[in-house]
């Protein structure tokens, strides 16, 4: 995993008000719980008085309590009440757990996975696409779970020289196995989001046509695919119809993914009908890509990864794991500058 990153890992109606909910989050186990005003806090799951899972206990007065013992636990992960030592003694502040700051935006709850930072108005925009924060835009969401990182799933949404093999009956008809370019940019804003964006152009192979590079693509394809790290991609269908999943990680070894599929409609029965058939296409996809996916050895991606000969065509993969390698080296960097 990146450490620094906003990651998008839990769907809001997941988490209820006054409710506690445990899952296991990049490799930790995790406790989110959400307060009467509507905010989400997270901690790891594990008290720090005896190891009892906090996610048995409950939540008083915006604060974590504890089931085994009544710690109670504010949102940076401090023990702010005692009961043993009575309601109103002083707990020092060793009395902590490892939390995360949290964030919502378009359905999704993001953890902030590093420390807590001493100025939180300091930290990186969460990466969220703002077009899916439109209004006009209702989605339909399936969960999948891949028993693989969320490397290697990422990678699989980059990849656009496998179309017309693994998804030859779906989205991979015609048997356009030549493979021009693809189209790749990086985008990185003011915001400090970094984006890959991949223009796919594959075409039948006439046994004529030599494949284009990717700097000769043409600027005015309408398809892109879009990739926001650490973990959320992009498939604008048209101005109406996106495909979107957040790559949740579990752990080395686990993804689930989120898939969602985005649509507007004047028409709310009608859309309603072609949004819920939309998503149940999105799962049948995915399905296809896992059957794969999961073969695939090692079962994660790394840069010059050892033992594989890449193509002119997996140019996005090569992005992605070139930018996600710099990404963990200036965080590995910056922690040696504090030390």
């Amino acid at each position: 995993m990146i450490p620094n990153q906003w990651y998008a890992v839990l769907e809001s109606k997941q988490v209820k008000k006054g409710q506690l909910i445990g899952v296991v989050r990049l490799g930790e186990k995790l406790v989110f719980w959400r307060i009467q005003n509507g905010d989400v806090h997270c901690t790891l799951d594990k008290c720090i008085h005896r190891g009892a899972q906090l996610s048995k206990g409950k939540v008083i007065n915006h604060r974590l309590e504890c089931p085994f013992h009544g710690f109670q636990y504010d949102k940076t992960g401090e023990v702010k009440v005692i009961p043993a030592r009575g309601k109103n003694a002083i707990v020092e502040h060793y009395f902590k757990q490892r939390a995360y700051i949290t964030r919502e935006m378009g359905g999704l709850i993001f953890i902030y996975w590093g420390k807590w930072p001493e100025d939180e108005g300091k930290l990186p925009a969460v990466p969220m696409f703002e077009e899916l924060l439109n209004k006009d835009f209702k989605y339909y969401t399936k969960i999948d779970h891949w028993n693989v990182h969320y490397s290697l799933v990422i990678e699989n949404q980059l990849d656009v020289v496998h179309l017309p093999f693994v998804h030859s009956r779906t989205i991979g008809r015609g048997y356009r196995t030549l493979v021009h370019g693809p189209g790749i940019r990086e985008c990185q804003g003011d915001d400090g989001l970094i984006e890959i964006q991949v223009q796919p152009f594959n075409v039948k192979d006439d046994g004529i046509t030599i494949p284009l590079k990717y700097s000769e693509i043409p600027d005015n394809l309408k398809t892109y695919l879009y990739f926001r790290f650490p973990n959320i991609w992009m498939n604008r269908i048209s101005n109406s119809t996106i495909i979107f999943i957040a790559f949740s990680p579990i752990d080395e070894e686990n993804t689930l993914l989120y898939l969602r599929f985005y649509l507007k409609s004047s028409i709310p029965l009608l859309g309603a009908i072609i949004g819920r058939v939309g998503a149940r296409g999105n799962l049948l996809i995915a399905g296809q890509d896992k059957r794969v996916v999961i073969t695939q050895h090692p079962l994660k991606s790394v840069y010059k990864m050892q033992g594989q000969k890449l193509i002119q065509g997996d140019r996005p993969i090569v992005e992605y794991r070139r930018i996600r390698q710099k990404l963990i080296e200036n965080y590995l960097e910056k922690r040696n500058e504090v030390k």
